[in-house]
């Protein structure tokens, strides 16, 4: 199959309600409101394919982009596919998942993370600060280099307030991400966010709330789930 070809097949398969929900969310025209449910049937049949994943993305239609995510070869995925891609992704279900997701699995998510959290630009700080998050959840603990991820634990704490919504929202994230994955900066992680405290942020007309992050490190040390790895973050 190729890009147009699957993109003429989802065409129908849009809902109208489900398109309304989403766009409250952040997802922008162009956009059929294809249910996550109906992508990842094609996710099953394609598995990885880089070449098809660089073509959905490029048509800039929202759920051929977040198809992109599920089926790209993120071993094959270069620094340049990356960055045009964080450079194109507008809406925080393309910035805040598809991104990351690709980017924490493959060879480049430190280095491209640490270059877009220094971004002015908020979507694509959001991208980055998602992207270590991701890094927290899949990569092994020897694979990471624990003194930085203190240091942006630090950073968090420093300057959560002064962010944008949607990279507070992230950043908050990351520290649930540090406290629930990461063994030895789990205490560091909980005790931060005790201080920071509840984050606020303008969720516009929706009923999502802002993860209080104390509570879900606790969550998941109750649960015996504390640093164990995620094979994927793609969902």
């Amino acid at each position: 199959m190729t890009a147009v070809e699957i993109v003429e097949q989802l065409r129908p398969l849009g809902s109208d309600a489900y398109k309304k929900i989403m766009m409250r969310h952040g997802m922008q025209e162009p956009y059929f409101g294809v249910k996550i449910e109906e992508l990842k049937k094609y996710q099953k049949k394609i598995k990885k394919d880089y070449q098809l994943a660089l073509d959905l993305f490029d048509t800039g239609i929202g759920d051929a982009m977040y198809l992109a995510g599920l089926i790209a070869d993120e071993q094959k995925m270069t620094k340049k596919d990356l960055q045009r891609w964080v450079t194109h992704s507008k809406n925080p279900m393309i910035g805040e998942y598809t991104v990351p997701w690709v980017a924490a699995e493959g060879n480049h998510g430190w280095e491209l993370a640490l270059q877009w959290i220094d971004s002015k630009k908020e979507d694509i700080a959001t991208s980055g600060w998602a992207t270590l998050s991701g890094l927290a959840a899949v990569k092994p603990d020897e694979e990471l280099d624990l003194k930085e991820f203190k240091k942006l634990v630090q950073r968090v704490e420093r300057t959560i307030n002064k962010q944008p919504d949607r990279v507070r929202y992230v950043m908050n994230g990351f520290i649930i991400a540090v406290g629930s994955y990461i063994k030895e900066l789990s205490d560091f992680a909980k005790e931060t966010a005790r201080k920071i405290g509840e984050v606020y942020v303008d969720m516009g007309d929706t009923s999502c709330k802002v993860p209080f992050a104390p509570e879900y490190i606790e969550k998941a040390i109750k649960r015996g789930t504390l640093n164990k790895k995620r094979k994927t973050i793609r969902c």
